[in-house]
């Protein structure tokens, strides 16, 4: 079938919204067609090759849509099922699935390539290439074909449009707080930067019972945002929030700091952990670029104050378990997700939306498929 999809060609240029050639599913794969994307930052990644993922591909990793067609051997789904698509496939088999790390799954070793899990070959194709899929998915489209590994089924009723936040952002910055920072009623958390996944950390933050919640960003638009997500206090810089803290916890400091900025950088590593108290938690969930290998720490506050530097993926949950939970949450009310969307934008709009993105003008901008 002919559908329309937004394919990066080259390091360093904009989407090219055009029609590609989409094959079948095969055995595992699904067709989806996407209602709903996110336009997570981790895409804009791809543009400056701070992940090096092989081109040409299909961004998008963060969509939700209909099934329209399954292919031979998958039984769970069917023609009119909603599903969200986690980022990272499960396969519920290797070691870290089958002890609760699905966001660790061996088949996430294939996302460089961009190719179907099944085969390693490639269902979507434009100007007479292969085409491949970011994060094996591909979101940037009207309609894709991904393996039933990366399918999370949703109730019918649930609206598709903030649904597809579930497949990042949301479970990204919520289990950031709640599984990797493992935040506690009555604790002083800080938040570095506020985007898509900075704001869900706020949340889980608050959700996990935290007394004080701190939000950096240098971006008045986002600090007041942040406060509507449940943050107590807000700062426009590490060194503006360090005087902050030792006066809202005497000198205390904060139980945890999750880092969730646009783009990590290992210089700023230092002042995060002069933000983090005795024994307290420091949380690398932004993306680094790939060939950074440095980092400014002092080894020494490690040591003598049993500082703790960690990383997080997907949250450092179970996506399978997670999305339907917040899902659940979302229809309780205790969860925002229509505050997390700024702006909608059609697929031939993903440029405007990037560039708002690039000027803070976004929380999470949303493209959105008729």
């Amino acid at each position: 079938m002919k559908t329309k999809a937004a394919v990066l060609w080259e390091v360093g240029k904009p989407w090219s919204v055009e029609e590609i050639e989409l094959d079948p599913p095969k055995a595992g794969e699904v067709l989806v067609e996407l209602k709903a994307s996110g336009m997570c930052h981790s895409d804009e990644h791809l543009m400056t090759g701070d992940l090096p993922f092989a081109l040409p591909i299909i961004g998008g990793h963060e969509g939700a849509g209909v099934v329209k067609e399954v292919g031979p051997g998958v039984s769970w789904l069917a023609p009119g099922d909603h599903v969200v698509f986690g980022f990272i496939p499960s396969c519920g088999r290797c070691a870290s699935c089958s002890t609760g790390h699905q966001n660790l799954c061996d088949l996430g070793a294939l996302m460089g390539g961009g190719r179907q899990i099944t085969d390693g070959g490639a269902r979507h194709h434009a100007r007479g290439q292969d085409l491949g899929l970011m994060c094996l998915l591909g979101t940037f489209a009207h309609h894709t074909v991904v393996n039933e590994a990366s399918c999370i089924k949703v109730d019918n009723d649930l609206p598709l449009d903030k649904m597809c936040l579930l497949g990042c952002g949301v479970v990204t910055g919520w289990g950031s707080a709640v599984y990797a920072a493992q935040s506690k009623p009555g604790d002083t958390v800080v938040v570095v930067g506020v985007g898509g996944i900075g704001a869900n950390a706020i949340q889980g933050a608050r959700l996990a019972g935290a007394k004080r919640i701190v939000a950096i960003d240098p971006i008045e638009f986002k600090r007041e945002k942040a406060m509507e997500f449940g943050a107590t206090h807000t700062a426009s810089s590490m060194t503006e929030a360090l005087p902050l803290l030792q006066d809202i916890t005497w000198g205390t400091m904060a139980n945890k700091v999750i880092m969730t900025m646009g783009v990590g950088d290992g210089q700023v590593l230092a002042e995060a952990m002069a933000l983090a108290s005795k024994r307290g938690r420091v949380v690398v969930t932004n993306i680094h670029p790939a060939l950074e290998m440095t980092a400014n720490i002092n080894l020494l506050d490690v040591t003598l104050m049993e500082k703790q530097v960690v990383g997080s993926l997907f949250g450092s949950g179970n996506p399978r378990a997670d999305i339907p939970k917040l899902a659940g949450l979302y229809r309780e009310g205790q969860l925002d997700l229509d505050g997390l969307v700024t702006r909608t934008y059609p697929l031939e709009g993903i440029n405007d939306g990037y560039e708002a993105m690039r000027k803070g003008e976004n929380i999470r901008g949303v493209l959105v498929y008729d």
